[in-house]
C-alpha cells in the first residue's frame, strides 16, 4: 500500500483548516466558520485503522484549536471520540452507500461542534445556547453531509491511482487438464 494517499489526506486536512480560517465575509454572513473536517474524519474512520483515525483526529483538533479563539485542546475529545465511534462500528455501516455517507457526515458536522461547545461551556452556570447556535449546527451538519460522499469519491480515485488493484479471479483453473477426444 502506498503512503501517498495518507500523506495527501493530511495535506487536504491542512487545507481544510486553513480554508476554515479564511473567508471572513462568508463566516460573518453565515454566522459560523464552515468546517469540512468531520467529513474527512468519517472517511478516515471508515477506510483506515484505529491508530490512523486517532492520529488524524488529534492532529485535526490541534491544528483547528491553534487557529481558533477557543481553548487549546478543547476539540480533541469530541474529534477523537467521534472518529473512534465510527471506526469501531464501521463493520456495521454501509461504507459504499451514499446515503450512509451523507448521514454520517451530518452526524459528524453536528456532534463534533456540539461536543466542543459543550466542553467550552462546562464551567458556566447558564449555557449560552440560542436559536443561532442551532442554525449553525444545522448548517454545519448539512455541509458535512453533502461533502462526505464527495470526499469518499475523491480519495477512492486517489487510492485507485496510487495503489495496486487486485486482479479479478479467473474462471479457468491452471491446475486442470483438458482431455480432448470422444467421450
Amino acid at each position: 500500500m502506498s503512503r501517498i494517499p495518507i500523506l495527501l489526506l493530511f495535506v487536504v486536512l491542512w487545507l481544510a483548516v486553513f480554508a476554515q480560517t479564511q473567508f471572513p465575509a462568508l463566516r460573518e454572513w453565515l454566522g459560523t466558520p464552515l468546517s469540512a473536517i468531520p467529513a474527512l474524519l468519517v472517511y478516515v474512520a471508515l477506510t483506515h485503522g484505529l491508530a490512523l483515525t486517532a492520529a488524524f483526529g488529534l492532529v485535526a483538533a490541534l491544528w483547528l484549536d491553534s487557529l481558533s479563539a477557543s481553548r487549546f485542546g478543547a476539540s480533541i475529545l469530541p474529534m477523537v471520540l467521534f472518529g473512534f465511534a465510527v471506526q469501531t462500528r464501521g463493520h456495521m455501516i454501509l461504507r459504499d452507500q451514499r446515503f450512509a455517507q451523507f448521514w454520517l457526515g451530518v452526524m459528524g458536522g453536528v456532534l463534533v461542534p456540539l461536543g466542543t461547545a459543550g466542553l467550552l461551556q462546562l464551567g458556566q452556570r447558564q449555557p449560552s445556547w440560542t436559536v443561532g447556535t442551532w442554525w449553525q449546527l444545522g448548517l454545519l451538519g448539512l455541509l458535512n453531509g453533502l461533502l462526505c460522499p464527495q470526499v469518499f469519491r475523491f480519495f477512492d480515485h486517489l487510492n485507485q491511482a496510487f495503489n495496486y488493484q487486485p486482479l479479478e479471479p479467473q474462471t479457468f483453473r491452471i491446475d486442470r487438464q483438458i482431455v480432448r477426444g470422444r467421450h
